[in-house]
């Protein structure tokens, strides 16, 4: 019965998010609100690249101590994995808010931006929101279960304690949540409008970054530009793009 509560609540905060983003998204603080749940999102996910880091010491420790002094660790196969589980799990939001999760770009660029927007609109509502719904209340009860028993991993003879680890399920499925709201909203404003609303400018993939210099210069004098230059010219032009972003996004949270 509490499952189907919190369920009921998720779904009808959605909904108050997409009736509240019909009334006010046109509104200044509207588009603050979005970009600080960006900076919150960017904030977690970039702390948790911090795991790779981690991750690299603690494999090259082990082998290390392995192969060379012969003396392998009990613990590095359970750090391993919390470090990659998290790292993955609190990449998430920070993924969903540049718009940078896999999806079929090669018919999804064709649409216009009205009809990107109800094809996102739809996929959050019918996939997106239940599955995070899920992962938040299943990983609550995943969570809080370890919790009780004080669970200690079995995969090693001093297994660490697992419950401080499950704990990043639940927030990160909160995260995800909340990122999500945001992406509803400008889903929202984009059918409205027929225009995306602007997000943090950040680090872009290549060919990401130079079909946005095609739409920007146009193909053919983008082409030209490769052809003359070659790659370093492609990489130039859509380096002149990125910083044409990040300083548009610097005037806008001014």
């Amino acid at each position: 019965m509490t499952a189907h509560l919190v369920v009921a609540a998720l779904a009808g905060l959605v909904f108050a998010t997409m009736v509240a983003s019909v009334a006010f998204s046109d509104r200044d603080g509207a588009q603050r609100l979005f970009l600080s749940v960006d900076r919150l999102s960017m904030f977690v996910g970039k702390a948790g690249g911090w795991c790779i880091v981690i991750l690299t010491l603690v494999i090259s420790y082990d082998v290390t101590a392995r192969y060379v002094f012969r003396a392998p660790t009990s613990w590095a196969l359970d750090a391993s994995s919390m470090l990659y589980g998290a790292l993955f799990m609190l990449a998430g939001a920070y993924a969903l808010s540049r718009n940078g999760h896999v999806r079929g770009d090669f018919v999804y660029r064709t649409f216009s931006p009205r009809t990107q927007g109800k094809f996102d609109l739809a996929l959050y509502i019918l996939f997106f929101f239940p599955a995070i719904f899920a992962l938040m209340v299943s990983g609550w009860f995943f969570f809080h279960h370890s919790f009780l028993q004080n669970e200690h991993s079995s995969m090693s003879p001093d297994g660490p304690i697992l419950w401080p680890f499950k704990a990043i399920i639940p927030i990160a499925g909160a995260l995800l949540l909340l990122q999500g709201l945001v992406e509803v909203a400008r889903c929202v404003q984009c059918i409205r409008t027929n225009a995306w609303p602007q997000r943090l400018a950040d680090v872009e993939e290549l060919d990401v970054a130079i079909l946005a210099a095609a739409q920007s210069e146009g193909l053919d004098a983008l082409t030209a530009k490769v052809a003359s230059g070659g790659a370093q010219a492609a990489i130039a032009v859509t380096q002149e793009h990125e910083d044409e972003a990040l300083r548009a996004n610097r005037d806008r949270t001014h």
